[in-house]
This record gives C-alpha cells, structure tokens and sequence, in this order.
C-alpha cells in the first residue's frame, strides 16, 4: 500500500508542475490576472496534496496502520 500512495504522491507531483508550467507559460496571456491567481492556487494545493500523499506513503512503511491507508484515500 506504501507504494501506491509513493506512486500516486509522484503522479500527482508530476501535474502539479506540469500544470504549473502551462499556467506560467501558456495562460499567462490568455487568462486574466484573477483568473490567472486561482489557477495558481489550484496547482498550489495541487502540490499539497503531492506532498502529503508522499507522508501517507511514508508512514504506512514506517508505521502500518488502517488509519494512516484511510487518509491517503
């Protein structure tokens, strides 16, 4: 289960700059800049999420528990 919330972390990781880098490149002309705000709050919780499906990983390695598979779903 360790490794699939790692994957997942890395998955979620990878659009999160991918994701980032179309809103700094591509929409930075097209968006306006409230639009352009929200979206980069977005990709923002978007690496959150990353980091902490990283620490669900993690801990269930370290300590396996039900409790810590529930809050990585």
């Amino acid at each position: 289960m360790d490794r699939f919330f790692a994957v997942c972390g890395a998955a979620s990781a990878f659009l999160g700059v991918a994701f980032g880098a179309i809103g700094a490149h591509a929409l930075k002309d097209r968006l306006s800049p409230d639009l352009l705000a929200t979206f980069e709050v977005s990709v923002r919780y978007q690496m959150y999420h990353a980091l902490a499906l990283f620490a669900v990983a993690w801990a269930i390695g370290r300590w396996p528990s039900s409790a810590f598979s529930w809050s990585g779903w």
